[in-house]
């Protein structure tokens, strides 16, 4: 679905007409966060926001997942694999499985560790840990119950923030505020904060800042006409990374979030890039919701995430680099 244009805070009734419904939905996460989470033997990360879309949640965790490793960690991706059929626990493989099993975010995890999607977070931790996970990064959950997290991290998109304040359905909120930054033990701001959304953390909150730059096949992008088209929570952030790079936007198209592109999609936007003369272009979570027989047609720009200061998230791993077991 294409978020309602008032959730980023246009105004309008509607977000008062529905702000009993959103006390409702508030109260039903509170309720079923008070459960307790299974304690897993190992730590676990989560990479967890307030609003319904992405926010950077998966590139955080990707990030995570390779300094754990960079430790000697053997550090394990958990998510509910939004989007896809198969409720899990299921370890990805993306010789077999495809975004309409898995999800995308799934598939761009698989890459980089170890992944397992898996409706019951707790059950998707037991399998990993059975397959000799040392430490589990999940991508989402920070709303999840199932499973107990020793670092929780709250990350921010700074173009988007936290829309109009209000809980979903009148705004994009899973939650108040407040309640998500309550169990945080940080919070993560990628990009300028263009919407003042660290003001209305508690000031007690510790906040890491980090920036999205281009991977690093955008180079060859500058000064070249380029047709970007995406299906992105913020589409807006993965054009402004191909003018980043130097690339010359001839045309852009923005689909719905998670949007499954098929044949028809494809030859029409192949259509108008051959019409503008310019490079097709989409990001690599994108790609993996293309059909087959036309990938070859699309270049892919990836994106990574740059820390201000790196050691502050070293610093936050440090003490569960400790808990990790020892293997036998």
């Amino acid at each position: 679905m294409r978020a309602p244009a008032f959730w980023a805070g246009s105004g309008g009734v509607m977000p008062l007409l529905l702000s009993p419904f959103s006390a409702l939905y508030a109260q039903a996460t509170a309720r079923r966060m008070a459960r307790p989470g299974w304690q897993a033997p190992i730590p676990v990360i989560c990479c967890g926001n307030a609003t319904a879309g992405g926010a950077g949640k998966t590139t955080v965790a990707m990030d995570l997942g390779r300094r754990l490793a960079d430790r000697g960690v053997a550090a394990h991706f958990l998510l509910r694999g939004y989007g896809g059929t198969q409720k899990g626990p299921l370890r990805v493989d993306p010789a077999s499985h495809d975004s309409t099993m898995v999800g995308d975010e799934a598939l761009l995890l698989a890459d980089v560790r170890p992944t397992w999607v898996s409706a019951d977070r707790a059950l998707g931790a037991q399998a990993a840990i059975a397959a000799n996970a040392q430490a589990l990064v999940m991508d989402d959950g920070l709303q999840n119950p199932g499973l107990h997290k020793d670092l929780s991290l709250l990350v921010i998109d700074g173009s988007f923030g936290f829309g109009n304040g209000r809980v979903i359905p009148a705004g994009p909120l899973r939650e108040p505020v407040a309640a998500a930054a309550a169990r945080s033990h940080a919070a993560v701001l990628i990009g300028e904060d263009e919407t003042g959304a660290l003001d209305q953390l508690p000031p007690n909150l510790r906040v890491l800042h980090a920036r999205l730059i281009p991977g690093p096949e955008a180079a060859m992008l500058a000064g070249q006409p380029v047709f970007a088209f995406c299906g992105i929570a913020n589409p807006r952030k993965f054009f402004s990374t191909l003018q980043m790079a130097g690339a010359v936007l001839a045309g852009r198209e923005a689909f719905a979030d998670h949007y499954p592109f098929d044949a028809g999609d494809m030859q029409d936007l192949l259509a108008q890039a051959d019409s503008l003369r310019a490079l097709p272009v989409t990001t690599k979570k994108d790609f993996v919701r293309i059909p087959p027989q036309f990938r070859s047609r699309v270049t892919v720009v990836t994106v990574a995430l740059e820390w201000a200061e790196s050691a502050q998230i070293e610093s936050l791993l440090d003490p569960l680099a400790g808990r990790v077991p020892i293997p036998a």
